[in-house]
């Protein structure tokens, strides 16, 4: 299962992505798919064809996950 984070790298603007593990605390590297600016557009630094990119870990500052839409339909309460 794929997670949609929100990275903060330093010095950077946040980037949104998909990673497929969330990093351990043993990680180096973070390899996130489909990066992007957080309203979509794409990163001055990274070729407008890359579909990966693996960052080290000292680099990143925080990490945000996000809540999938479809978690949200599958886990709800019901009221009867």
């Amino acid at each position: 299962m794929a997670y949609s984070v929100i990275i903060h790298i330093s010095g950077e603007q946040a980037i949104t992505g998909e990673v497929d593990e969330l990093p351990k605390p043993t990680d180096t590297l973070l390899t996130v798919s489909n990066p992007r600016l957080r309203d979509g557009k794409d990163i001055h630094y990274i070729e407008h064809n890359a579909v990966k990119v693996i960052w080290p870990i000292d680099k990143i500052t925080l990490i945000e996950i996000l809540e999938n839409a479809e978690e949200d339909k599958i886990i709800g309460f019901v009221r009867e």
